[in-house]
């Protein structure tokens, strides 16, 4: 028991630190007659010795008596979670939700939470998806409440359900996918009898939304070890369920037989990835693109005469499957351009190191990658998973030597913003022509014109674009 009383001990004084605001809205709701406690993920964080500014709390009072009470007090209030029970509030640069006791179930068809107030701190902690996020600290006296062995699950760090897990992924399937989300958060091991469950009921969290689904894997994959999270999702079948190309993969062997199926390299390449994207934090296009880069292997399998297995433009084939998996999660426009522009990209630069490629090429690559150009740079290298010694040394100085050229090339030109040495009021001006079609097409011909030959003189554009007009018609 000392090491749980320890436990117990560190997260009151971890919520020591914010306990004077804590207290004092205990007090406050303790003087309206209502309960109040730190619950849930912020207990298990205070355990854990790394409690954030963002708190929860639960209480009796109904959202409306809630509002009474913190009017006045916070620095800001916003009720978008009111129908689910919650208040959010902003004190002393805490952001802080107060939730009402709640009982959250599932009817088995609908693909949203059904809410309805519970009684008690108990019946609350009862309905929490794991036992290490149903304790609860009350206010202002510090009493720890652990009715399901949270601290020693914790200690031990394993994830169980207070219930059994059938109920408890009955009541919300999202939580099977939450499993694997903590697993990748920090590092803890399913209990079997959970990951039986998971496996056994995968089919359910086709009632989930798309939505739901995506923001927790989102956060799966931007945790400190999504490789812990993605080998459950597939190895219970929840993968299939919403991202069937990653499963896909273990059925193919490399084109150079290095590994036993492109499943793994794949996730060497994302334990690759994550190592290159430095202290700026988890960069979820680099993990995802890394992750999608060769779900377009299958397709494109063909195995020659020698036997030697190739999988030509797979890029193109994994582009397309990747707009459409990401599309179908719902996620944002911009961040699904991002990540199919890599996965195209990826194998761009093979080849380079045959000496095949002009200033010209160098351009285009710079070119087309646009800002992603800096995660090419890291996908690309972290695509390097050979065993092979020499031949991986030769890439990483091949592509060493590409970027000392990029560097070169764009100290010579302005590589980020490759344009035509004519703008368009130029070319209308030039070929006595008004705003159109011709001045799109002469203006795309003068950047191709640049990329292959990099910055021309004012008398060579001119020139270039007067036969241009006169092969197309639009001059005499």
């Amino acid at each position: 028991m000392s090491v749980l009383n320890n436990a117990q001990q560190n997260a009151v004084a971890e919520l020591l630190r914010v306990s004077p605001l804590a207290d004092e809205l205990g007090r406050r709701f303790g003087a309206a007659g209502h309960e109040l406690h730190l619950v849930g993920g912020s207990v298990r964080d205070a355990l854990l010795g790394r409690l954030g500014d963002d708190l929860d709390f639960c209480t009796d009072a109904r959202p409306e008596q809630t509002l009474e009470v913190v009017k006045g007090w916070a620095d800001a209030i916003w009720e978008t979670g009111r129908e689910f029970g919650t208040i959010g509030i902003q004190k002393n640069g805490l952001r802080i939700e107060i939730t009402t006791f709640r009982a959250e179930a599932y009817d088995g068809v609908t693909r949203n939470p059904v809410v309805s107030y519970g009684s008690s701190l108990l019946d609350d902690l009862s309905r929490r998806d794991f036992t290490i996020n149903a304790m609860a600290v009350s206010l202002p006296g510090h009493e720890f409440t652990d009715p399901f062995g949270g601290v020693a699950d914790l200690a031990s760090r394993i994830i169980r359900t207070p219930a059994a897990p059938q109920i408890s992924f009955g009541d919300d399937p999202l939580r099977m996918l939450r499993a694997a989300r903590f697993a990748a958060k920090l590092r803890f091991t399913v209990d079997p009898s959970v990951v039986a469950a998971m496996r056994d009921m995968a089919a359910d969290l086709d009632r989930i939304t798309a939505e739901r689904i995506r923001d927790e894997f989102t956060k799966l994959m931007c945790g400190a070890d999504p490789i812990a999270g993605l080998r459950l999702l597939v190895d219970t079948g929840l993968a299939d369920r919403f991202l069937p190309e990653i499963s896909g993969l273990k059925l193919e062997i490399d084109e150079h037989a290095q590994h036993k199926d492109v499943y793994e390299h794949t996730l060497i390449v994302v334990t690759n990835a994550m190592r290159l994207e430095g202290d700026s934090g988890p960069d979820f296009v680099l993990r995802m693109a890394a992750l999608m880069h060769d779900v377009g292997k299958p397709a494109t399998k063909a195995v020659g005469r020698d036997g030697r297995v190739s999988f030509h433009h797979h890029e193109v084939v994994g582009a397309r499957l990747t707009k459409q998996r990401m599309k179908a999660l719902k996620y944002p426009k911009d961040l699904i351009s991002d990540v199919v522009g890599l996965v195209a990209l990826h194998l761009r630069f093979y080849g380079y190191g045959r000496g095949e490629w002009t200033d010209s090429a160098v351009r285009r690559y710079v070119t087309d990658a646009g800002p992603l150009l800096s995660r090419l740079h890291k996908l690309t290298r972290s695509d390097v998973t050979t065993r092979n010694r020499r031949k991986a040394g030769q890439l990483a100085a091949d592509y060493d030597a590409l970027e000392e050229r990029i560097d070169r090339i764009a100290a010579e030109e302005d590589l980020a913003r490759v344009r035509p040495d004519l703008d368009g009021n130029a070319i209308m001006e030039l070929l006595g022509v008004p705003p159109g079609p011709i001045v799109g097409q002469a203006w795309r011909y003068l950047k191709e014109l640049r990329l292959d030959r990099g910055p021309l003189d004012r008398d060579e554009a001119e020139a270039e674009l007067y036969k241009w007009a006169r092969e197309q018609g639009h001059i005499a």
